[in-house]
This record gives C-alpha cells, structure tokens and sequence, in this order.
C-alpha cells in the first residue's frame, strides 16, 4: 500500500474536466484508488465521487493505491496532478 499527499495546483481544482481525467487514469490501473482529505476517502475510479470532495486550487488530497500496479498508478497520478491536469495552468 502506498499514500501520498498531493496539492491540486490548477486553477479551476478538481471541477469536471479535471475530475474526468483522474477517474479515466486510475481506471487503467487494477489497484484499489482512494482520495480524500480528513476522512473522507473515495473511490478515485468514480468521476461522480471525486466531484463530492469540492477540491479546489492549494487542496490538499490523500491518495492510498492499493494493489499489484500501485506503484505505477501513483506514478500516472502524480504525473497527471503535476501536469496541471492537461490544463496548463
């Protein structure tokens, strides 16, 4: 298992679009998502999900990966984070 704490950086935080492309990029890994602040964690596959945590831009979310391809799904969503979320700002 692992978890990460990673700041939403882009301007419009975790809205649709960007809420979009982390479920399609946790959706192409077989480990066990979950994001969330506090205790409130969810299933990083669900756009619907994501949406409810309200993320905006300085959020900070806790990410657990758990299963055979963690270590690659943390790195596809770090990346994806850190690239603004495709967004460019």
């Amino acid at each position: 298992m692992i978890e990460i704490n990673l700041t939403i950086i882009n301007k419009l935080g975790l809205h649709a679009r960007a809420a979009a492309k982390l479920a399609a990029t946790a959706n192409q890994f077989s480990c066990e998502i979950k994001a969330g602040r506090d205790d409130k964690k969810v299933n990083a596959k669900s756009v619907m999900s994501l949406m409810l945590l309200a993320a905006s831009q300085g959020t900070e979310l806790s990410f657990i990966f758990d299963g055979v391809d963690e270590q690659d799904a943390c790195n596809a969503v770090k990346t994806l984070v850190s690239d603004y979320f495709g967004e460019q700002e």
